[in-house]
């Protein structure tokens, strides 16, 4: 959520934007690359766009990548290593790397602005889909607080079901037990909505992703270190057991030992190799 929640291996930095390329002679669709495309008025609505080689708007789908930080810190750059790992191990996918405005001094960017962006990203996104050569289907990717704003969109607000799965890096998934923790917790959710819970249960209600999960959710991965103290793995077991009490496709995987996202380089690709796994095996 805060600094603990932003991922800790080295960043791996991708090239450059470059320019558009319609495709060689063959008609066959180059890779490209656009950074810091804007898809709102303020400065932190920004993403990088990362197209295949080959791609095709029939069935070329979406990695959305959302960063975390408490909803008040992180960027997108903490996240471009996660969109080079899982580009080596799923190069037909097309990625975007979201940034969204931040929560500060309990008053600006209030909840449910970074809700908002990412439904207003997504949708500038898919807007473009046929220009980009890329279908209107995605996976949703988030890391904490990104784990949370990508859970909360894919259960909230994909009415045209585009998310065909979701990936869950230790994110807050039910606010009310959240908040129950300790002061710590309290502090950041009352930063990011600009109420204590009693102040207004409402926001806090309608910001909790496991209020929206339905029959028809998507399958839904999510990854936890048991250690974590910041978000504990209570909120994915709670995640997990609402998902299958709708009988909705879901996994947990565990890492003992595990803090708040500041596992070993081992770790974490064992985890995007069980992403790979569960992408294969239920996103067709």
């Amino acid at each position: 959520m805060k600094k603990a929640a932003i991922f800790y291996l080295p960043l791996l930095v991708l090239t450059a934007c470059v320019k558009e390329n319609n495709g060689d002679n063959n008609g066959t669709a180059q890779s490209q690359t656009y950074k810091d495309v804007a898809y709102g008025s303020d400065g932190k609505q920004k993403m990088d766009i990362y197209l295949p080689q080959g791609r095709s708007a029939d069935s070329t789908k979406t990695f959305v990548i959302i960063h975390g930080g408490g909803w008040a810190e992180g960027d997108k750059n903490e996240m471009t290593f996660a969109v080079d790992s899982l580009k080596k191990r799923l190069p037909a996918y097309a990625f975007i790397n979201l940034n969204y405005r931040l929560a500060y001094n309990n008053t600006n960017n209030l909840f449910p602005s970074q809700e908002n962006d990412v439904k207003t990203a997504i949708e500038f996104y898919l807007g473009k889909s046929a220009e980009y050569k890329v279908s209107k289907d995605l996976i949703v990717v988030g890391a904490s607080a990104g784990g949370h704003l990508a859970l909360l969109h894919s259960y909230k607000n994909d009415p045209d079901k585009h998310v065909k799965a979701v990936v869950d890096y230790f994110g807050p998934a039910d606010l009310h037990s959240l908040w129950n923790v300790s002061l710590v917790q309290q502090l950041i959710l009352t930063g990011a909505t600009g109420k204590l819970y009693d102040q207004d249960p409402a926001i806090y209600t309608q910001s909790t992703p496991v209020n929206f999960i339905t029959a028809q959710s998507p399958p839904t991965i999510a990854v936890h270190g048991d250690a974590d103290l910041l978000v504990p793995i209570d909120q994915s077991v709670i995640l997990i057991n609402k998902l299958s009490e709708k009988a909705v496709i879901n996994q947990l995987i565990t890492y003992p030992g595990g803090g708040h996202g500041d596992w070993p380089v081992e770790t974490y690709t064992d985890s995007f190799n069980k992403i790979q796994a569960f992408i294969a095996a239920n996103v067709h």
